[in-house]
């Protein structure tokens, strides 16, 4: 049986260094006036998930973005027990202050991997600093997406997520998602097949397809 979440699925914002650096000139701007101090989290709900091997449908006349990420299972007391990558898909958009869930939470927009991974078996949480994420179009690599250049490493991200919120058992926290150097994501037309990778994990495989309007 394919593998889904079985709690609420959160995403993390801005915590790759090249994106935090093509943001920092725009977060003094309104309405926020500085930049976060605290993780900036979004939800992807259920109706998100597409299973490993299964088609995602884009949205006619949008374009579509693709970014490999790494999910951390919860276990007990808000501690990541498993690892699993997911392909974080979502509608282009150039603005972060503005409600986002009709850019990311279009049905099937969360490709997810095939089983999780202990994290144990990855080189426990410290471990996981050496990790990096490739992301292939048709077998051609487009990126890749090293967790030694995140904002705030997978430790410190949950120590401040536990400052404001408990995650709870089978939620599912995503660790954030690089950008391209134009601060882009690659992006997918119908008929593409993206494949998420890394060593030691299963990978995440979803086809694309044009959206059938009934």
């Amino acid at each position: 049986m394919s593998w889904t979440p079985g709690g609420t699925v959160y995403g993390t914002l801005l915590n790759f260094q090249r994106e935090w650096a093509l943001w920092r000139p725009r977060m003094d701007d309104k309405p926020y006036l500085a930049p976060p101090k605290a993780p900036v989290l979004y939800v992807k709900t259920a109706n998100t998930f597409t299973p490993h091997g299964g088609r995602i449908a884009l949205p006619a006349g949008e374009a579509v973005e693709v970014a490999a990420s790494l999910g951390l299972v919860m276990g007990a007391h808000g501690a990541p027990t498993h690892a699993v990558l997911v392909n974080d898909v979502s509608v282009a958009h150039d603005s972060y202050y503005r409600p986002a869930i009709r850019f990311r939470n279009r049905d099937g927009f969360l490709g997810l991997g095939a089983e999780p991974t202990p994290i144990e078996a990855l080189g426990g949480i410290e471990g996981l600093a050496g990790l990096e994420i490739e992301l292939r179009i048709h077998g051609v690599h487009k990126q890749t997406t090293a967790l030694k250049d995140l904002v705030r490493g997978v430790p410190q991200l949950l120590l401040d997520v536990a400052e404001f919120m408990s995650l709870q058992p089978g939620d599912l926290l995503l660790v954030g998602s690089e950008a391209l150097a134009d601060g882009t994501r690659p992006r997918v037309v119908a008929g593409d097949a993206v494949e998420i990778s890394a060593p030691g994990l299963k990978p995440a495989v979803q086809v694309f397809e044009e959206e059938v309007l009934s």
